[in-house]
């Protein structure tokens, strides 16, 4: 935790506890996450997940996008209940199990089981995203897709910095990587 300049209470790590004993129960059968040890399921999902929180105010309201496993932002509800989240996935047995989940850790949210193409962005300030299948050919249609004037915290690589040409935006290596970044996107405008 010290390297994500996190504290995180007893509660909330056994909470994080309880959402990983929920998904490897599932990823047999779902593949949510690639097979991983505990630690490193802690570091590279978890604590980089956690690294949003920086960028979210008190009562933010956020949508995130090919939720999947519910990175990043399951373990951002555990640890800031007072976010709310709308959770947009096209699976609709990760959408299942994202369900399955919120309610067992009693964190209300709204989940939409489809492509974000497919349904108006929600009112929200913020725009997540970790994981999304081809991500890096839908990144200018998401760009497009997220309210004007939102932001959007999105993981990736150097290659994703080159395809933010048309948006400002500030950069975070995540800790213990070498070529991995939180990419803050502000001053989103309707490109069309």
């Amino acid at each position: 935790m010290r390297a994500f300049d996190l504290d995180l209470s007893p509660e909330t790590l056994e909470e994080l506890g309880v959402f990983y004993s929920l998904l490897t129960r599932w990823n047999e059968r779902l593949h949510l996450v690639a097979p991983c040890s505990p630690e490193e399921f802690a570091t590279r999902h978890v604590l980089e997940s956690l690294m949003l929180l920086k960028h979210l105010p008190q009562d933010a309201k956020t949508a995130d996008i090919g939720s999947g496993a519910g990175l990043p932002i399951i373990p951002c509800l555990i640890a800031r209940p007072d976010l709310q989240a709308t959770l947009i996935e096209s699976s609709q047995k990760k959408s299942v199990f994202l369900r399955e989940a919120l309610k067992q850790l009693g964190r209300p949210s709204t989940i939409i089981p489809k492509p974000f193409e497919d349904v108006p962005p929600p009112e929200v300030s913020f725009v997540t995203c970790r994981a999304l299948d081809q991500f890096m050919n839908k990144i200018s249609a998401l760009i497009r897709w997220a309210a004007a004037g939102s932001t959007l915290l999105l993981y990736g690589g150097e290659s994703l910095r080159e395809k933010l040409d048309n948006v400002r935006f500030e950069e975070f290596l995540i800790p213990l990587s070498e070529k991995r970044f939180l990419f803050v996107c502000t001053q989103i405008r309707q490109i069309h």
